[in-house]
């Protein structure tokens, strides 16, 4: 938990602040940032994979140290970017790690949580939101200074937080891998429903991205509501996670439920995605209210989308390949990372109001697939428990 939260207080950072850093401290481009991004993500979805299976294979807590230490010199590395390549570099290496770190940690997470880690993922989710309050607080004061040295203290900051996390995470006592069964080495990539869930997961999780990525650009260039607001936005999401994450997550505790939720998050999106496109072109205090209350119901569907990916990626992944299957899983948040920024700055920026229409009628038929593609799942998982298991039998006869 301790390690958990210092990571994420880095994190908070960079996630209220990092796009305005190369954006308005660096002068890059925004659609130069999306691409990068946009790169950076595909660079993620090759690593998550193979490092969740040295996890499960070697042990985590090591595999996972390393992860948080590259982030930490990728991150460091943020403040001498100087042009597009530079920043792409950076953010390439730091978003692998990243990647990386979410699949080695699921073995540990599987572990400490005993039979519902699910549930101790939640409580995880909501120190996370902790730490990411008190990360948007600082950034509040970067964007508001606005120089490039405040902005190059936040990546050392965030750089720092990364190195204390691993340390902390060392003095835990190591797990023991879990044995390999029989089957195909990388049987996650082979699992066709699990893929699909991963993918709907995906489309579903550019939702962090509004949050991150949409809201900063489209309040700072075409609302008038005050720029302070941008850590107000991102205040208020966190307080709602850290109240009512772990409670949202009780009553999703089987793949159907999941799916539920995947299905009430889809619609909460497009509501709110309708709400923020109404902030253009009206009073700052207007513009302010709309957005927080956009925030306030996309924050409703973020909790219910976090706590059905919860379920369905651990209840559907076997003991033994929970790193593996986990780093699958975290293909959906990597194609988030890799297309996530470029869509939202094209259809949401670029484009403008209609934009916002087309990117929450997405989420809203995503959170409508979601349920046939669980049961797909649960079924398919029955089908190979009964293959396995009349060798057994006939062993005991």
């Amino acid at each position: 938990m301790a390690s958990n939260f210092v990571y994420t207080v880095g994190s908070g950072l960079y996630l209220t602040a990092g796009v305005l850093f190369f954006t308005e401290a660096v002068h890059l481009p925004a659609d130069q940032v999306g691409l990068g991004l946009g790169i950076a993500g595909l660079v993620a979805l090759a690593l998550g994979v193979a490092v969740g299976h040295l996890a499960d294979r070697y042990g985590a807590r090591g595999v996972y140290a390393a992860t948080l230490v590259v982030q930490a010199l990728a991150t460091a590395g943020f403040v001498l970017v100087d042009g597009f390549w530079p920043f792409v570099l950076a953010v390439g290496a730091a978003a692998g790690a990243k990647a990386a770190g979410t699949a080695a940690r699921s073995p540990l997470i599987r572990h400490y949580g005993g039979d519902r880690p699910q549930e101790f993922r939640a409580h995880l989710r909501a120190v996370t939101n902790v730490g990411i309050s008190l990360g948007a607080l600082g950034a509040g004061w970067v964007v508001q200074v606005g120089t490039l040295t405040a902005y190059q203290l936040m990546a050392i900051g965030n750089a720092t937080a990364f190195v204390v996390s691993a340390a902390l995470l060392l003095l835990l006592p190591p797990v023991a891998p879990v044995p390999a069964v029989g089957g195909p080495r990388w049987m996650a990539l082979r699992d066709r429903p699990y893929l699909l869930l991963t993918v709907l997961d995906g489309i579903m999780a550019i939702q962090f991205k509004v949050l991150t990525v949409a809201i900063p650009l489209w309040l700072v260039g075409a609302t008038r509501a005050p720029h302070w607001l941008i850590s107000g936005t991102m205040l208020t999401g966190t307080v709602m996670v850290v109240a009512l994450q772990v409670r949202a997550s009780r009553s999703v505790d089987s793949p159907v439920a999941g799916g539920l939720a995947y299905r009430r998050a889809g619609v909460a999106f497009l509501v709110s995605c309708s709400m923020i496109s109404l902030a253009a072109g009206i009073p700052a205090w207007a513009a302010a209210t709309v957005l927080i209350t956009a925030v306030v119901i996309h924050t409703v569907g973020e909790l219910w989308h976090s706590a059905a990916g919860f379920e369905v990626s651990f209840a559907l992944a076997p003991r033994h390949s929970t790193g593996q299957y986990l780093g699958v899983f975290g293909l959906g948040a990597g194609l988030a990372e890799a297309f996530g920024p470029g869509l939202l700055i094209v259809l949401c920026i670029t484009w403008g109001r209609p934009g916002w229409f087309v990117m929450g009628a997405l989420f809203g038929l995503t959170g409508l697939t979601a349920p046939f593609a669980v049961r797909w799942a649960q079924h398919h998982q029955h089908a190979r428990q009964i293959h396995r298991e009349p060798p057994a039998k006939a062993r005991v006869a």
